[in-house]
């Protein structure tokens, strides 16, 4: 299993009026920038098998410019278990369910840095995850601890960290 961790990209600072965070969508520039970045990482990502964003607007979006960037033909899944105040561990039944596939994670900070810890058996990710970035890990064989290795970390605007193993 490969599994990508992606923050959405930049969002407008403004909350729409009468809505709440939750409706905020990427900004043009965000969109256009973010869209180049995911079809930069298409051939090193391979075939994406499913696509789960949290409900947020900006979320969604992120998840829809990946899909196309990625060729991916299947629907985009929305799960709570990505929202902003969700714990790290609400993930694990999502990774367990789809162990088979390459999955797409697309959230917010700090779950995301903090879930790559996590699954990387760190304290905190070393690295910063602004708005754009994905992190590409796959999962380890057998019983071993941490239960996924390093593939690469690709923030926008910046060249990708590959991890030779």
């Amino acid at each position: 299993m490969r599994l990508f961790l992606v923050r959405h990209g930049d969002a407008d600072a403004e909350i729409p009026e009468g809505l709440g965070d939750e409706a905020r969508a990427l900004t043009a520039k965000a969109r256009a920038s973010t869209a180049q970045h995911f079809a930069s990482l298409s051939a090193r990502m391979g075939p994406v098998g499913r696509i789960l964003t949290s409900p947020l607007v900006r979320t969604v979006q992120t998840a829809q410019l990946l899909s196309f960037a990625a060729k991916h033909e299947g629907p985009l899944k929305v799960h709570r278990c990505l929202l902003p105040d969700m714990p790290v561990g609400a993930v694990e039944p999502v990774l367990n369910e789809y162990a088979d596939e390459n999955l797409v994670l697309v959230g917010h900070q700090p779950s995301m840095g903090a879930l790559a810890a996590h699954l990387l058996g760190m304290q905190s990710f070393p690295k910063p995850v602004n708005p754009g970035t994905v992190i590409g890990l796959e999962r380890t064989e057998g019983e071993s601890l941490p239960p996924f290795k390093l593939l690469f970390y690709a923030a926008p605007g910046q060249q990708v960290l590959d991890i030779i193993q």
